[in-house]
Parts: C-alpha cells; sequence; structure tokens
C-alpha cells in the first residue's frame, strides 16, 4: 500500500465521512419521545432504542471490521455505506417499535464505515503523523455524533421522526459516491480464511496487554458519555426545563467545543506517552459528571458539564487508538474492531444502567451509574501505571 503522508482534503474528506456514518448511531436519542409518541409505546420500551442500535455496532465491528485486513478496504467502505442506507429507509418505514428495534439493530451492524476508515487513515500516515491524523479524523467523528442529536432533534420537532431517516439514507448514499471517486485501493494484509480472521482476534486479546487495558478504559469512557447521552431527553422533559427533542439536539452543539480538540490531543500523544492523557480524559470526564449531579438543574451547569464530557471523553479515545496504533499495522484493523466492540459493548452497558438509574434514582442516578463506570476505568489505569 501507498505508504505516502496522506494529503490534507483526504484527511478531512475521511474525517467529514467518519463523522457522518457515525451519526447514524445517535439520530435516535433525541427522538425517542417523539417515537414513543408515535408509536403509541411506554418511555422505557423506546429506550431500547439506541442499545439496541449500540449492540448491532459491536456485532459488526466485532464480526465486519476485521475484513479490512482480509479485503479491498475502498470496496468493503462503499459495500457498507449502501447497506446503512438500506437500514436506514427500513426504520423510516416502520409501522412499530418491533419493527424499528429491528431496523435499529440492522443499521448498527452495517454502520461500520468510520472504523473501517480510522485504521485505514492511521495505515497511510506517516508514523510521526498518525497521532494527529487519526486525532483529526476522530474529532469528524465525535462532532458528527454531537451534531447528530441537534440535527436530528430539530428535524424531529419540525418534519418528524421518520424524515430524519430517509434524510440519512439519502446522504449515505451522496458519501457512496464522493468516496469511490476519492479513497485510494488497498492491498488486502492477509491470506486466511473467514473463521481462522476471526479466531485470531481471540489471540490478540491474550496477547496484546496494551489492547486489554485500552478496550475497558475506553468502554467504561464511553459508558458513561452514553448514560448521560440516553438520558438528557427524559431529564430535559421534566420540571424545570420542560424542553422538548429540538432543544435536547442543541446540547450537541455544546459539546463540540469539546471534540474540537482532537487534534490537540493527537498531537500530543505523538510527543509524550499517550497513557498519560488516557488518565487526563478519565478525570475530566469524572469532573463532568460531578457537575452534572451538583449543577444539573442550571442551564450554565449543564453547558459547562457538557463541554468537559465530550473533551474528556475524546481525550480518552484518542489517546487510546493512538497506543493501539503504534502495534504492527498489518493487523491494525483487528485491533482497532476488538477495541470498538468493547467501546460500544460499553456504551450499551452504559444506556442501560443509565436508564436503570433514571428508573429508580432520576437524575442523580444518572450521574451515579457513570461515575461508578468511570471509576471502573480510572482503577484499571491506576493499576496498569503500577504495574
Amino acid at each position: 500500500m501507498n505508504q505516502d503522508p496522506l494529503g490534507r482534503k483526504l484527511v478531512w474528506i475521511m474525517a467529514i465521512t467518519s463523522g457522518a456514518a457515525a451519526a447514524n448511531l445517535y439520530y435516535n436519542q433525541p427522538l425517542l419521545a417523539v417515537i414513543a409518541q408515535s408509536l403509541q409505546a411506554p418511555s422505557h420500551a423506546t429506550g431500547w432504542i439506541p442499545i439496541v442500535t449500540q449492540i448491532g455496532y459491536a456485532l459488526g465491528i466485532f464480526l465486519l471490521v476485521p475484513l479490512g485486513d482480509l479485503m479491498e478496504k475502498r470496496r468493503l467502505i462503499l459495500t457498507m455505506l449502501v447497506l446503512t442506507s438500506v437500514a436506514l429507509v427500513a426504520a423510516a418505514v416502520s409501522l412499530n417499535l418491533a419493527w424499528l428495534l429491528v431496523a435499529s439493530l440492522a443499521i448498527g451492524i452495517t454502520t461500520i464505515t468510520p472504523q473501517l476508515i480510522v485504521p485505514f487513515a492511521a495505515q497511510l500516515a506517516k508514523p510521526q503523523q498518525r497521532g494527529r491524523v487519526v486525532g483529526t479524523v476522530m474529532s469528524g467523528l465525535l462532532i458528527g455524533i454531537l451534531l447528530a442529536r441537534t440535527v436530528s432533534g430539530f428535524v424531529g420537532a419540525s418534519f418528524g421522526w421518520r424524515e430524519m431517516y430517509w434524510l440519512a439514507s439519502g446522504l449515505m448514499i451522496v458519501l457512496a459516491v464522493v468516496l469511490s471517486r476519492m479513497l485510494p485501493k488497498s492491498q488486502p494484509s492477509l491470506r486466511v480464511s473467514y473463521p481462522q480472521l476471526i479466531g485470531s482476534l481471540f489471540k490478540l486479546i491474550r496477547q496484546q496487554p496494551i489492547l486489554r487495558e485500552a478496550s475497558l478504559a475506553g468502554a467504561m469512557s464511553f459508558g458513561a458519555f452514553s448514560a448521560f447521552w440516553s438520558t438528557l431527553v427524559f431529564f430535559l422533559a421534566q420540571p424545570p426545563y420542560h424542553y422538548g427533542s429540538e432543544v435536547t439536539g442543541l446540547f450537541g452543539l455544546v459539546g463540540v467545543v469539546g471534540a474540537a480538540a482532537a487534534p490537540i490531543v493527537g498531537k500530543i500523544a505523538d510527543k509524550r506517552n499517550p497513557k498519560l492523557t488516557v488518565g487526563l480524559g478519565l478525570v475530566i470526564t469524572s469532573l463532568s459528571f460531578l457537575i452534572f449531579w451538583v449543577f444539573g438543574y442550571h442551564v450554565l451547569g449543564l453547558i459547562a458539564g457538557v463541554i468537559l464530557l465530550d473533551l474528556g471523553v475524546q481525550t480518552t479515545m484518542v489517546s487510546n487508538q493512538a497506543r493501539i496504533y503504534s502495534l504492527p499495522s498489518d493487523f491494525h484493523s483487528r485491533l482497532n474492531a476488538l477495541y470498538i466492540t468493547f467501546y460500544f459493548i460499553g456504551g450499551a452497558l452504559g444506556s442501560f444502567l443509565g436508564a436503570y438509574g433514571w428508573s429508580r434514582w432520576q437524575w442523580h442516578g444518572v450521574c451515579a451509574m457513570a461515575l461508578i463506570m468511570l471509576g471502573v476505568a480510572f482503577t484499571t489505569f491506576i493499576k496498569r501505571r503500577q504495574r
């Protein structure tokens, strides 16, 4: 494969694509109350939509992303964009909650394009630029996730939740056309059967302690992130706020401030030990939930907390991936598949624990569940540092 550094234009196209594709996983969160009303379903039942989506994403990452080491990456990326478009259409025409849950699972399974693009970009970049390139692409990814809530909140309030899925489906087709003209072709690094490919994943888990540590820290960090965002719409619907989906989505714009720091974090990780920035990210994320707990019933408290939350999660994410991509490039796709699989299992767990905390203790319960998950991540980080 061409080892020349990536051009700035291609890096930004990959970042935009990653963000737009990842957004498909999060359009549903500000729409849950609207969907519940439209399909005449209870709020606790519609709360399974983001959970099922994240479970599907974890399955797709584990079963499909390793194909990036076995197949030509450009063709695989284009194929998955088209399949995601089909899944989004299925969600748009859902007649009941069960149908929408199945479609959400399909959306999760097929929306793996960002996790094919990230290792592809890392492999194309020069070693001394890898952190910056990964940080830029990841910045696009997280900004896409955050803007997804803003866009879907506005579209859901103005036009309806089905229209959001139709728009997302069309965007996937546009991206497929653009990428078909811009992405370079790759040469697969492996020549093995698919069962052997999947079997090698378990060997990598046993052999790579950096992967195990990064996966657990990332999973718990993203679990806390998901606990917040999957329950925010219900929190803001109650006193003292009484906000609708469009206002909930606007909080995604606030988080862009923190997400935009990813290239800076990547540069720091290039120059210093990324383990240090992992710990910094966990501290910042924990601080955000302490602010949510104490000042969450004030708008300024929520705004400050959202900025710190997205900054902390992004710092942990980019630093973990910088560590992973320092390992041999021959299995970057498989390493990324494992890391992101655990990452979104953590996200699904966080959504579940957030919903549980909300049902039992309301907002303080959500914050407590998130802090417990972050405690697990930080304890693992300290244990590794001592070893």
